[in-house]
């Protein structure tokens, strides 16, 4: 198979975009990972920043790499109205993006005729690399990988192959002089732009196994998992909407008393797309006590639930009721 070949299948496949680059070492980019990392950047992530010497190496992937397909999946689908007293989920959890192109990657390996290895949401590989060396997108500002039709709106995914498949070019960087999501970032977590500071990073903290810092609660605004903030803003992301038939989503937003009072086995089963540390429900508790505060609960069943948490044995969740019952009476006194 040719190039052409693979994007013609990769479309009728339902890949939204397809790349291809050579199987050779990211020498800059582990070179950046491990200069972040000694800055401290990452905290406690680990992903495809843990060892570097394998994930900037596709080469080692597969015995024979020659090419690395890389592809992207839109997730975005049209935002719905949040009521009083509800969280909001990213829209990358709303639906498994990661599933779908899974399936259609290993569609399209099955059909080169050569071997390949298929890598999503791995930690063995620096996905966002190869998009940008094989022009599926370019590094944004905010770190993430912009297609020029769908925005960061993507997941991707990587295909390791022994296809000698010709390179596609890599793309020009887009952003120009917008700064809109640096301006955006309520924890001034993108400051260096195209660096970014995971331990001032909201979406960072939703995800730790850490009590949440208390100067950024507010910031968290209504997003109980989770930021979008650098992407809701980003001019590349505007009108970029899609929903496929047979797509099953999480709902975009999630009664946070109800979420709260839940027990822990329906919540893990509830948002089993999300990543919890540990699998323990506690985190996913610990934020939506401070969304809860930050949205000044009208409910007086949220009151009674934020109590119910202070007065509890969990320090830490107990902290950060308390915090939220002292948020929300102050945000119910400003209105």
């Amino acid at each position: 198979m040719t190039t052409a070949d693979v994007q013609r299948l990769a479309e009728r496949l339902g890949l939204d975009v397809v790349g291809v680059t050579a199987a050779v070492a990211y020498t800059g980019t582990e070179r950046h990972i491990r200069e972040r990392k000694a800055r401290g950047l990452f905290g406690l992530l680990k992903f495809t920043t843990a060892r570097p010497e394998v994930s900037c190496h596709p080469e080692l992937l597969l015995d024979g790499a020659t090419s690395v397909i890389s592809a992207a999946f839109c997730y975005s689908a049209p935002e719905e109205a949040r009521l009083d007293g509800h969280g909001t989920l990213p829209r990358y959890a709303r639906v498994d993006g990661y599933g779908a192109l899974r399936e259609r990657l290993e569609a399209l390996g099955q059909a080169l005729g050569a071997s390949y290895r298929v890598l999503v949401d791995a930690n063995q590989h620096v996905d966002r690399e190869a998009a940008a060396r094989s022009g599926v997108g370019f590094y944004g500002k905010n770190t993430m990988l912009i297609t020029r039709r769908h925005g960061s709106w993507v997941v991707l995914g990587t295909l390791v192959t022994s296809a000698g498949l010709e390179p596609t070019p890599p793309l020009a960087p887009g952003c120009g002089s917008c700064t809109s999501c640096i301006d955006a970032c309520p924890t001034g977590a993108l400051d260096e732009p195209g660096t970014l500071d995971a331990t001032r990073c909201l979406s960072y903290w939703t995800q730790v196994p850490e009590p949440f810092p208390e100067p950024y609660r507010a910031g968290l605004g209504t997003s109980v998992y989770g930021c979008d903030i650098c992407q809701d803003v980003c001019p590349w992301n505007r009108g970029v909407e899609r929903r496929r038939a047979g797509d099953e989503p999480l709902p975009a937003h999630v009664d946070l008393v109800a979420w709260l009072e839940a027990g822990d086995e329906r919540l893990d089963d509830a948002l089993r797309r999300l990543y919890v540390p540990k699998n323990d429900p506690r985190w996913l508790q610990r934020n939506a006590l401070i969304v809860l505060g930050n949205a000044g609960a009208r409910d007086p069943r949220a009151e009674a639930v934020l109590q119910e948490y202070a007065d509890g044995d969990d320090e830490l969740l107990a902290e950060h009721a308390r915090w939220a019952l002292e948020q929300s009476r102050e945000v119910a006194s400003c209105r």
